[in-house]
């Protein structure tokens, strides 16, 4: 799915006529001045030798929200470069399609190094600014979790950017739409992409300066490693977090329906909390195999939202979740786990959604616990993983029973003697009970931060008493 506006420009005009105009009035006038200060490849083609290729300084003028002093380098290059690496752009060498424009395999003359090449659409959703924007930014922030950008190309009206080459594609290539002889992505692999791709959030929220919102967060725009590594990929959505006493960023409405959070669709006000929104949807596609927006399924499980919520409210249907393409083999404590976080990060509230930083204290717990489908419960054959669900059941009072509806591991679970309300935020609770005293810490900040604080406040009560 391309990017463009979650609504139409004149339903948004009708819902926020002053935001719309502001923003526009602020945005466009920037774009031509900011774009003027990228070199192009032929003004770097001109003015190097030989010996190699030159990176450019971009200057404080050349956008918003660059600090006065700061350097970027970014590699240029001509558009012939690009051409020759790409095989003057043969259908051989396309990799994909966005809203941005074509993707191409080459292969640098200069240095060998295979590259993906993005040629701008002139007629496309995304124009100057964007290509401006992903520019700056790519050229300012560096992670593991973060594609690398390797140069860009503004000769004339062409507008081309130069990445590091991922060899496994999209994760949307690995979860839909799968041939027949393509192998799906095991339980273990998908915790860890969840795991990698939260930890990139949570650096352009937490640890850039300015604060980074990337506004595009969708399963195609997460791109792999031979490792299966993720790396965030497409910024020119992204839009610097609100300054100062601000609470959000007003703006036009942009990005992918079926993962624009609800409050930022209807109001345009961007915060980071609308990105582990959409986080949360692409979790919700890991888990269960389906797209954010499906007009093949039936009526009522087109979007995956709308489809999971009524299904959070009943733990004994967390099963119908999984993926099919797992076929069971999945830990029922990890889906419990990983469900309890997804419905964290698509509560319609925003506030009442965590951190991303939370998210990622959780997930990198659910990634470290591999899942062995050869010493686990699933399809129905008992092994070791029984003695751990018989001691949960002893634990928690309640009965492991055969799961009439199939699917899953074959399990439901027998609620009695539990919470009889079965909200997301009563499962996650549920879910801490079932925690060592290793995990409790480490998911303390999801979980218990309020019960941790009260917990510490009472001991040093009963501590200044027993010294009174």
């Amino acid at each position: 799915m391309g990017c463009f506006p979650c609504f139409d420009s004149k339903e948004e005009e009708k819902l926020n006529p002053e935001k719309v105009s502001d923003d526009r009035k602020q945005v466009r006038p920037m774009v031509p001045s900011a774009f003027s200060g990228l070199p192009s490849g032929a003004d770097r083609f001109k003015s190097r030798s030989n010996v190699g290729y030159k990176k450019e300084s971009l200057g404080p003028k050349d956008g918003p929200g660059v600090h006065p002093g700061v350097n970027i380098a970014a590699q240029t290059f001509t558009f012939r470069e690009l051409a020759a690496a790409t095989k003057n752009f043969r259908p051989e060498s396309f990799l994909g399609e966005g809203g941005f424009g074509r993707v191409y395999k080459g292969r640098l003359e200069t240095t060998g190094q295979i590259v993906a090449v993005k040629q701008l659409d002139r007629n496309g959703l995304q124009g100057n600014r964007e290509f401006l924007v992903e520019v700056l930014m790519l050229s300012l922030l560096h992670h593991p979790n973060l594609v690398n950008l390797i140069g860009y190309c503004a000769d004339g009206d062409q507008r081309l950017l130069v990445y590091e080459f991922m060899s496994m594609g999209s994760l949307e290539d690995h979860l839909h739409d799968l041939p027949p002889d393509k192998e799906p992505l095991d339980w273990n692999t998908r915790m860890r992409i969840a795991a990698g791709a939260a930890k990139g959030l949570e650096y352009l929220h937490d640890k850039a300066n300015p604060q980074i919102i990337y506004r595009d967060f969708k399963s195609s725009n997460i791109l792999l490693d031979e490792g299966y590594q993720p790396k965030l990929s497409d910024f020119g959505l992204a839009k610097l977090g609100p300054v100062g006493d601000k609470s959000h960023v007003s703006t036009r409405v942009m990005g992918t329906y079926g993962y624009c959070a609800p409050e930022y669709a209807m109001t345009g006000q961007l915060t980071v909390k609308s990105d582990v929104y959409s986080f949360g949807v692409v979790f919700l596609e890991l888990i269960t195999g389906r797209k954010a927006i499906d007009s093949t399924r039936p009526h009522g499980e087109q979007n995956l939202i709308a489809w999971a919520r009524p299904l959070f409210n009943d733990r004994r249907k967390f099963s119908k979740f999984a993926d099919p393409l797992l076929q069971g083999r999945y830990p029922m404590r990890g889906l419990y786990q990983a469900l309890a976080v997804a419905s964290m990060c698509i509560q319609e509230q925003a506030a009442a959604r965590p951190l991303i930083g939370d998210v990622v204290t959780a997930l990198s717990y659910l990634a470290n616990q591999a899942y062995d489908p050869n010493t686990t419960y699933a399809h129905g054959h008992r092994g070791s993983g029984d003695k751990d669900e018989r001691r949960d059941r002893d634990e928690r009072g309640g009965r492991i029973l055969k799961n009439e509806e199939g699917g899953g591991s074959g399990h439901r679970w027998d609620l009695e003697g539990s919470e009889k309300e079965d909200s997301p935020r009563e499962t996650a609770r549920m879910l801490n009970r079932d925690l060592d005293r290793e995990r409790a810490v480490a998911e303390a900040k999801m979980w218990g931060e309020n019960w941790r604080e009260k917990r510490r406040q009472i001991a040093q009560g009963s501590f200044d008493g027993k010294n009174a």
